[in-house]
């Protein structure tokens, strides 16, 4: 059994990303399981509040669910053409410590929607120079890119687009292939 981690960069109750990584889990091929973590809790980092505290339990979490998986698949959106900021600090967190060694050499797929016609282009490769300070194994074998995410998903962030689960279903194969 495979299993993938994914994670949306998205708080949302009706994201889009949210939604892109609940199809991933629909469409995964056999022998596959996409599980889905959730950034909701996360402190924005704090060194003092680290020393004073420990780990938060949300970033706990996410590390152990990291720990169980073959594969991290990040659904992104983009604000202001770049990384969403609390899912950047979420990955912050993930790699304080002994989280660090988790990310050494992880395969990483990047994928996102967006309500703009260009997807999440920019996000995508803005991710790049994090997924190679943290030392993984990034995917580049696929892309995709959801554009117009407003026509594709319903307005609980269901995808509701055929023809793009069928490109999810082939990038969320190819991933896994990979791993």
């Amino acid at each position: 059994m495979t299993t993938i981690l994914g994670l949306s960069g998205s708080l949302r109750r009706a994201s889009f990303n949210s939604g892109l990584l609940r199809a991933a889990q629909e469409v995964a091929p056999e022998g596959v399981t996409v599980v889905i973590g959730s950034i909701a809790g996360v402190p924005l980092y704090d060194g003092d509040d680290e020393a004073a505290n420990g780990t938060p339990p949300a970033v706990a979490r996410l590390i152990a669910q990291l720990a169980a998986a073959d594969g991290l698949l990040l659904a992104s959106p983009e604000y202001n053409n770049g990384i969403p900021g609390v899912f950047k600090n979420a990955i912050d967190w993930m790699s304080r410590g002994e989280g660090l060694a988790l990310f050494r050499g992880k395969p990483v797929a990047v994928t996102g929607a967006s309500p703009g016609t260009f997807g999440t282009t920019l996000a995508q490769s803005h991710w790049l120079p994090v997924l190679r300070t943290l030392n993984t194994r990034p995917w580049h074998e696929g892309r995709l890119m959801v554009s117009r995410a407003g026509e594709l998903f319903d307005a609980d962030g269901t995808l509701t687009d055929a023809r793009t689960r069928q490109r999810l279903a082939g990038f969320v194969a190819g991933f896994a292939a990979s791993l």
